[in-house]
């Protein structure tokens, strides 16, 4: 993982772009309005964050594992509720 920090561009980033090795994650995007000499123009401020694939696939992987998990502990809690309901 490669964290850029606050990046400008002229032109409204995407919040995940893939390429051949690569994952590009822009968060907290907002517009900033610029002013140099007589001229406004508006461009756009972001952090990015570049994983390659490989981590980026265990990321989604942990996170998958973590739902699942959550899913597991929430249909027994609901069957708890449910046999105290009978």
């Amino acid at each position: 993982m490669i964290d850029y920090g606050r990046i400008r561009s002229t032109i409204k980033p995407e919040e995940k772009v893939i390429d051949d090795f690569s994952v590009w994650i822009n968060t907290d995007i907002q517009e900033v309005e610029v002013t140099h000499e007589d001229d406004t123009h508006i461009e756009y401020e972001f952090n990015q964050v570049r994983y390659s694939k490989d981590e980026y696939i265990k990321i989604i992987d942990d996170k998958n594992a973590n739902l699942e998990t959550q899913l597991t502990d929430t249909q027994i809690a609901l069957c708890e509720v449910y046999e105290l309901m009978i």
